[in-house]
Parts: structure tokens; sequence; C-alpha cells
């Protein structure tokens, strides 16, 4: 049974950081998997933040492209999502799971972020 943790969310002031991690513990093909960071903020649907494939190649949704960094760690099981020059609007629950969700890992609980002053 694979089991995906999300952890680092909190409260920050506009323009503030914060880097969120994602521990997926269970998965033997982790390093093979394209994983993504997804967020879904009070009465909105879920989108997705950006991407990172097996060998490190990253994309970004426009509305954090040139703000947000993700980055893995395959001998850790672990994707990270560093966020600098937080904007209100990018206050949610971030997850984090798969890129393909034909083939997503159970959904973690996620983690808080909160923006405002």
């Amino acid at each position: 049974q694979v089991q995906v943790v999300e952890s680092g969310g909190g409260w920050v002031q506009p323009g503030g950081s914060l880097r969120l991690s994602c521990a997926i513990s269970g998965s033997r093909f982790f390093s093979t998997y394209a994983m993504a960071w997804y967020r879904q903020a009070p009465g909105k649907s879920r989108e997705l933040v950006g991407s990172i494939t097996s060998d490190g190649i990253t994309n970004y949704a426009d509305s954090v492209k040139g703000r947000f960094t993700i980055s893995r760690e395959n001998t850790e099981n672990m994707v990270h999502l560093q966020m600098d020059s937080l904007k209100p609007e990018d206050t949610a629950v971030y997850y984090c799971n798969r890129l393909n969700l034909r083939s997503s890992f159970a959904w973690g609980e996620g983690t808080q972020v909160t923006v405002a002053s």
C-alpha cells in the first residue's frame, strides 16, 4: 500500500516563502514516475501546480511560473515544492501525486498553505 504524506505548510505573509515536502512510502518504482504537486483552494476544484519527470524535467502552471520550484530525491522517495514570492491567491491545500492521475496513488491529507497579512 503506497502512502503519501505532505508536510511543510503553514501561514506566511505575502512575499514570503515556504518549502513543502512529500514522502512516498511503499512504492518500489517511485523513481520512474513523473510526479506533480496539486492544490485546492476553498470552493474551487483541484488544480495542477507543476510536475517533474523521472529525470528532473519540470513544468509549471502559468500562475506559479518563476516563483515555485519542484525537485525530487529519488533515493529518498521524496518530492519538494519551494514556493517563493507567495501571494494570497496561493492559499490552498497542497497535495502531491503522480502526474498521471489514471494511475494515481491514494491521495494524502495534503498540507494547508495560508498566505495572508
